[in-house]
C-alpha cells in the first residue's frame, strides 16, 4: 500500500514548508534514510530524510512550491503501484 510523504513540522512556529529540491524524481527506488527532499522556511532549509524503502511514485508538490505542515506532498510504494487518490493534497 502506498504511503504519504508529508510536509514536515520542523519548528514550534513553522506553519508550511517550500521545496527547494526533490533529490530523486518519480519511478526512483528510495531507502530509508536517504535523502529525499530539502524544504525551506522563512528561518531555515533542512533536508528531510525518506521514513521506508520503496518507490517514489508520484510528486504532487513541485520544486519552488509552498504547502502547509502536514500535508500530503508525495506518495512511496511499491514500483508500479497506483498512487490513492490525491484529492486531499494541498493546492499550491
Amino acid at each position: 500500500m502506498a504511503t504519504e510523504v508529508l510536509m514536515p513540522k520542523l519548528g514550534l512556529t513553522m506553519t508550511e514548508g517550500t521545496i527547494e529540491e526533490w533529490k530523486y524524481k518519480e519511478g526512483d527506488a528510495v531507502k530509508k534514510g536517504d535523502i529525499l527532499f530539502s524544504v525551506a522556511t522563512d528561518k531555515l532549509t533542512n533536508d528531510v530524510e525518506c521514513e521506508e524503502d520503496g518507490t517514489l511514485l508520484k510528486i504532487l508538490l513541485p520544486e519552488g512550491e509552498t504547502a502547509p505542515c502536514k500535508s500530503v506532498i508525495a506518495w512511496i510504494g511499491a514500483a508500479g503501484e497506483a498512487v490513492p487518490d490525491a484529492a486531499g493534497a494541498a493546492a499550491p
